[in-house]
């Protein structure tokens, strides 16, 4: 298991116990991620409110974990799940752009979808700030969905589903205020290993592991990288 940081993963310490429990991973592999299909020529049309971000979040994690880059046609969205393929075209001109979903916002009352620079230019958005626009579901990626995986030493909870990993506050801090859009039990853990200091974003607690197998297979189907461990694990 290759140990990085700032990455949506966990794991300083190789060391550390990993039991993957049978029943809990069957569980986890029958479950079908049917709430987040999303079909090529989905005729669900509505209309939105539309801004964009750029160079103060450039090169920064996105939800996803992706970096988010400022010249890429993406978007951030609070329900869709990451690798939807989004069609938003601009009410007051009829231009249109493609732009992928890989992160979660816009995080301003009244907004509703967050572009990127580069999509933003393709409607003309930058200069008004935000736009009526019209969003289209043309599909999705399949490769953003992530397998949840088990890292615990017994079935005694309390149990936390852990989501990301960061050398640095700000990281851990967006990406629990995009969870918190859905899961409004996700929280900061600061722990200090080896001198340096890690902040883990998890969801939980849970008192039993079939709840956080739930939770788990949910945000890997949504294209988190769910690891389910005990909650007092300081990874």
């Amino acid at each position: 298991m290759r140990c990085r940081e700032d990455k949506f993963h966990s794991c300083e310490k190789a060391s550390l116990l990993h039991l993957a429990l049978s029943g809990v991973l069957l569980v986890m592999s029958s479950c079908a991620p049917a709430k987040y299909d999303v079909h090529q020529g989905n005729p669900a049309t509505y209309y939105v409110v539309a801004s964009w971000y750029g160079p103060d979040f450039h090169g920064r994690p996105t939800a996803s974990g992706e970096p988010f880059d400022m010249y890429a046609r993406t978007c951030a969205h609070k329900e869709y799940p990451f690798g939807t393929r989004l069609r938003v075209s601009n009410a007051a001109n009829g231009k249109s752009v493609e732009c992928l979903v890989n992160d979660r916002g816009p995080f301003v009352k009244g907004r509703d979808i967050d572009l990127s620079y580069a999509a933003a230019h393709d409607i003309d958005l930058i200069g008004p700030g935000t736009a009526l626009v019209t969003v289209e579901v043309q599909g999705r990626d399949a490769s953003y969905v992530k397998t949840a995986k088990v890292l615990i030493a017994d079935k005694g909870g309390p149990f936390a589903v852990q989501v990301g990993s960061f050398t640095e506050s700000i990281n851990a801090a967006r990406l629990a205020e995009a969870l918190k859009l859905t899961y409004a039990n996700a929280y900061v853990q600061e722990t200090l290993v080896d001198g340096s200091t890690f902040y883990r974003v998890r969801v939980g607690n849970f008192d039993q592991i079939t709840a956080a197998v739930q939770i788990a297979e949910k945000l890997s189907q949504e294209g988190y990288p769910a690891i389910i461990l005990k909650a007092d694990i300081r990874m």
